[in-house]
């Protein structure tokens, strides 16, 4: 797949604000500071679509892109460490659990892994929800080019075991660089088949 045209539709605070159930829709979520943004942008080729930050927490809305006038990108805030209240958090949580346990047009959540990092617990809890849920998802690790190959092989296959703890099979997983375009073709292409196999 090809993304030619990607515009941002809206930014809703709750499910009754978002678009009609009219088209396929894949959602991207993962821990704060994940490199999400800059994966949106990425596999977009438009490098000030997601808005980015160093700072987490900086998405905080459910945000809706239309992608070729056929197909709904989301936007999803982090799970995790940011720098708001308490309070702020569980709207965030209830907002988001909302979106993912009733959003009918939803038919993959890319989760995102910080490929550097050991299997963080966080990470891990919100992929069991996700399955419990019966919500299909995929996993994204991220910032391959912070490190070596070996490097990264060797952290999804720590996470891939962590996950056989309690899945009888790993969901589906890419490995990406959002500076080097790692993985683009096959994400993208993942999407293209999940909507021609599942979207009628």
């Amino acid at each position: 797949m090809k993304i030619r045209q990607a515009e941002f539709v809206i930014s809703s605070s709750k499910l009754s604000q978002c678009p009609e159930l009219d088209r396929a829709e894949f959602a991207f979520i993962g821990r704060s500071n994940v490199g999400k943004s800059s994966l949106i942008n990425m596999l977009c080729d438009n490098s000030s679509l997601a808005k980015t930050s160093s700072t987490p927490g900086k998405t905080q809305l459910i945000n809706h892109f239309l992608i070729n006038k056929e197909w709904y990108l989301v936007d999803l805030p982090g799970y995790g460490y940011a720098k708001v209240s308490q309070k702020e958090r569980e709207k965030w949580q209830k907002m988001i659990n909302n979106y993912l346990l009733q959003r009918e047009n939803l038919l993959t959540v890319f989760v995102l892994v910080d490929s550097r990092l050991e299997p963080q617990k966080i990470d891990i809890e919100f992929i069991n929800f996700l399955g419990e849920n019966a919500i299909p998802l995929q996993i994204i690790f991220t910032k391959t080019d912070k490190q070596s190959t070996k490097k990264t092989l060797d952290n999804i296959e720590k996470f891939k075991d962590k996950l056989l703890e309690t899945w009888e099979e790993c969901p589906k997983f890419f490995a990406s660089s959002s500076v080097k375009a790692e993985g683009k073709e096959e994400i993208l292409n993942e999407i293209e088949y999940i909507i021609n196999e599942y979207w009628k």
